[in-house]
């Protein structure tokens, strides 16, 4: 599956934004999606998850409350709902894919998951 992250921007603290993940390929209502966010100098970290039925979601604990992961399988889309924005959530946001579990997205190794796309910046003002 090939991934396409799109809707980053400068947003003040505060803010709501909500980013999209455009997916093409065959096996994308088959695939646990995930976003992942990485911080200059920072590594890659999990941001949430979502199965690929869209009944099971994991959160990182800094973004529980704040975010919500959803899919629009009929879209071939995946999107984070991002709301009170803080400076520290600005960073590159990345979708993935794993054919695996919604889980294993969420705990990991990064360089097990399946598939990654190009990340869309998000900037937050104080």
């Amino acid at each position: 599956v090939q991934l396409q992250a799109s809707g980053g921007g400068l947003v003040q603290a505060g803010d709501s934004l909500r980013l999209s993940c455009a997916a093409s390929g065959r096996t994308f209502t088959n695939s646990n999606m995930g976003w992942f966010r990485q911080a200059p100098g920072k590594d890659r970290e999990f941001v949430a998850a979502i199965s690929w039925t869209g009944r099971r979601s994991y959160y990182a604990d800094s973004v529980k409350g704040r975010f919500t992961i959803s899919r629009d399988n009929a879209k071939n889309t995946v999107y984070l709902q991002m709301n009170s924005l803080k400076p520290e959530d600005a960073a590159v946001y990345y979708c993935a894919a794993d054919p695996d579990s919604a889980y294993k997205l969420s705990v990991g190794p990064l360089s097990q998951i399946g598939s990654w796309g190009r990340g869309t910046q998000v900037t937050v003002s104080s």
